[in-house]
Formats: C-alpha cells, structure tokens, sequence
C-alpha cells in the first residue's frame, strides 16, 4: 500500500504551558502538518533564536505579549522561515497591531474568544495558501493601504499579461469595472473577463483579499527585518 505524503512540519509558539497544552490537542486532528509545541519565554521582548534551527511552512502564534513584542515574535518566526504562513492569536484584534502583523505578511488572526470555532477552518485555509482575516478588519486594513498608496506600488507575479498587470493596477487604485473599461478601452464584460483571471492567479475570490495578496507579494520579496 503507498502512503500518502508526510505531513509538513510545523511549529506552535506559546509562552504559556497550559495554551500549549490546549491548543495542541485542538490541532491534533490536522491532517496536513505535524505540530512541534515550543514554548517562548514570557517577556516583552523575549529571545527567539531557537527558533533559527527550527524553520517550518506553518505557525501558529499565540500573541499573547504587549504589541511590541508580539509583533517581534511573528517577525523572528517569519525571518527564521521566509515562507512560512503565519497564523496567529490574539486578545482582540486591535487595528494597530493587526496591521502590523498583516504587512509582515500574516495570513489569519484569530481572537481567542473565537479559536474553538475558527482554529481549524482557519488553518485549513492558511495552510492552502490563502488567508482568514475578519471581512470588517480586511476591509480596514486594504482602505489603509490605498489611502497611503502602498498597494499601488506592488510586484506582480509573474505570469500575468501586460492587459492582466494593466487591469490589476487600476484594481489597486481602487476603481470599478466601468472606471477600469473607461481608461483602458476595453468593455466592462472584458475587464469581468480579466478580473476573474487574476482572482484565479492569486487564489482568492474578493477584490479585498486579491489587493491583500498582491501587497503581500511584495512584502515576500523584500527581507523580514526584525
């Protein structure tokens, strides 16, 4: 009989043994990745380099530190594995902090009055690369970063067309399909056309999270500064 591939590996962080504890048998029924339990010191700004040797595809962060330190946490963790996709928990989903985490390139929050119901949907999407992010807090967070034109500037991937790179452009200046049709020269039925298409590239199915993701395409191309 062949086996099925091995579950990746993954790491749970948490200063608290009991959390630990917990949130290791919540995740005991994933599937898809072997969960390492670390525990982290309790402090503000608490020393990570174990986690250097200890890289992984998949966090779970529990946050639970002032926002200075959690924010350095999932930045160190990140940094020791570039491509890790972060999941984290939090004690309320303040704006501030969360998006500092998302511009690290986070991919869910989860408060903890939600984690038994939202853990593991939540990492079941993280997982396949895409992202569990409360639609209120996202929406938030992509007016922030048209607001200051960050996301105007963004990587694309590669792969799309220059009419595809043109229509993503205009969707990061925040315009409609009609605005788009008028400016490129296209009808609004060819920009729908091209829309759907970079929604399919980027593995998401809102115009929200599509912004989110290409952003963070950038962000994955530039060094995790901790």
């Amino acid at each position: 009989m062949e086996r099925g591939p091995s579950p990746e590996r993954a790491l749970l962080l948490s200063p608290h043994p009991l959390a630990l504890a917990a949130l290791a048998r919540a995740l005991a029924s994933f599937e898809e990745a072997r969960f390492e339990a670390v525990r982290l010191p309790l402090s503000a700004h608490p020393d990570l380099s174990l986690l250097s040797s200890q890289p992984s595809s998949l966090c779970v962060i529990d946050a639970c530190y002032p926002p200075v330190g959690a924010e350095r946490v999932v930045a160190v963790a990140m940094a020791a594995a570039p491509s890790s996709r972060a999941l984290v928990l939090s004690d309320g989903l303040d704006d501030t902090l969360a998006f500092r985490l998302l511009r690290l390139g986070v991919k869910g929050l989860v408060p903890y009055d939600r984690v038994d119901e939202q853990l593991l949907p939540a990492l079941n999407a993280v997982a396949r690369g895409g992202f569990w992010v409360p639609r209120e807090l996202l929406s938030r967070f992509v007016d922030s970063l048209l607001q200051t034109g960050a996301a105007r500037h963004t990587l694309h991937p590669a792969g799309l067309s220059s009419r595809e790179n043109d229509v993503l452009d205009c969707l990061l200046a925040n315009l409609s399909n009609k605005e788009i049709g008028s400016r490129l020269g296209i009808s609004e039925r060819t920009v729908k056309f091209h829309v759907s298409n970079l929604l399919g590239k980027f593995g998401v199915q809102r115009r929200a999270d599509l912004i989110l993701q290409a952003y963070q395409t950038r962000q994955e191309a530039e060094p995790v500064r901790t």
